[in-house]
């Protein structure tokens, strides 16, 4: 059995996020990912390997080059755990909105 890793430890790294909002605009290299850092080739291909081992990042061979891209799949995980949590603050600001809208000021 392949153990995966906690997608959330993955998320929390700063980096790492940057990461996947640039794939998330393109596919990129690991060369052109690590262009965007002021860190070492080798720590940006660190990164990648983590978010490849999560399934947030899928990898891609077109000729002699790996191209990384987003796995929408592969947030799912995430999204599911934020959702309940979307529902609740939309119902809060919805109901924030009807009584803003009812409210009617001291004169």
């Amino acid at each position: 059995m392949k153990l995966r890793r906690d997608v959330f430890q993955a998320i929390a790294d700063p980096t790492r996020r940057a990461i996947i909002s640039l794939v998330a605009l393109q596919a990129m290299t690991p060369s052109t990912i690590a262009n965007n850092f002021e860190y070492s080739r080798q720590t940006i291909s660190k990164h990648i390997q983590i978010l490849s081992e999560c399934d947030i990042l899928k990898q891609e061979q077109k000729g002699r080059e790996i191209y990384y891209h987003l796995n929408p799949e592969g947030m799912k995980e995430i999204a599911a755990f934020i959702e309940p949590f979307r529902k609740f603050w939309d119902e809060r600001y919805n109901k924030l909105e009807s009584v803003m809208k009812n409210y009617k000021p001291k004169k």
